[in-house]
């Protein structure tokens, strides 16, 4: 099953990759996943297959396991460098994907020759996919009203047979504890499986972090997906995603907002991975069971 938009790069599952994620779950569910990565600038970043990825959450959210994933690219690792308590936020997620291009190049180059790049756009996809077969239901938190509906339209359109558990587009405000409050039983009474957070770095990977054990449902931080797939905002071209050079595509549509940010994150990311290869920087390869 390809992906109905051509502009992706990424297809979504094929029906030989289903299969495996399904047959994965129908055997007995181990009690831990042998965690294996490396660290890229200062944040320990997972490497793992499309398949072991989906697998690990479809499992977790079948037993409503309270988890969060972050996607990492350049802006988010650049910042945990940058920033202690975001560093903490990405390094106690319960998965670390690289969502970035050059993410997944700077595994590539700790030793994990195979590593692709999982982004949250296909991510979202892929997994929309999963969940339908497998009976699973989601939730959407974040972006806006508009978007939402926009999001809604499409995904009732592409899986019909999909449980959608509610959608939510909270407030741009921080908060009051009521109102999180409220949004959390919300979330918890719908029954959703798996809790898709697109409020955009580093916001969404905090309100995970903050969220862990609160939130029965493992929740995904999928960045701008909700408007790539609602059609608000139009992705990269497949030859700019799979060069590496969709953060060009985007500076281009917003300019404004995103030119300082990829001024300075770029600038840092290029810059601390050549230090490291001009002066041989030992490997920082991790394994662990989780």
């Amino acid at each position: 099953m390809r992906h109905p938009d051509p502009n992706f790069g990424y297809p979504s599952l094929s029906f030989a990759e289903h299969e495996r994620v399904l047959t994965r779950l129908k055997l007995k569910p181990s009690k831990s996943f042998l965690r294996r990565g490396a660290y890229v600038l200062d944040s320990h970043i997972d490497a793992v297959s499309w398949d072991d990825a989906i697998s690990r959450i479809a499992a977790w959210s079948a037993r409503h396991q309270s988890r969060y994933v972050t996607l990492c690219n350049v802006h988010s690792v650049v910042t945990a460098s940058q920033c202690t308590e975001f560093n903490a936020v990405l390094s106690q997620a319960d998965m670390a994907l690289p969502d970035g291009a050059p993410v997944a190049w700077a595994l590539r180059r700790e030793g994990f020759a195979q590593q692709q790049r999982i982004n949250g756009p296909d991510l979202t996809w892929r997994y929309l996919a999963v969940a339908e077969k497998l009976g699973q239901s989601v939730f959407f938190y974040g972006s806006t009203e508009d978007t939402l509906a926009k999001l809604l339209s499409r995904i009732r359109t592409e899986f019909p047979k999909l449980r959608v558990a509610g959608a939510m587009s909270p407030p741009y405000r921080a908060l009051t504890e009521q109102e999180d409050q409220a949004h959390v039983n919300l979330i918890n009474q719908s029954g959703a499986n798996v809790v898709f957070v697109g409020l955009g770095c580093p916001k969404q990977e905090t309100w995970m972090a903050a969220h862990r054990g609160r939130i029965q449902a493992v929740m995904l931080g999928v960045g701008a997906a909700f408007d790539y797939h609602a059609g608000t905002i139009e992705r990269a071209p497949a030859w700019m995603q799979k060069a590496g050079l969709e953060w060009l595509h985007r500076l281009a549509s917003e300019p404004r907002r995103l030119a300082k940010r990829y001024a300075v994150t770029n600038t840092v990311f290029i810059y601390r991975m050549m230090k490291s290869a001009l002066l041989g920087q030992p490997s920082r390869r991790k394994e662990e069971s989780v």
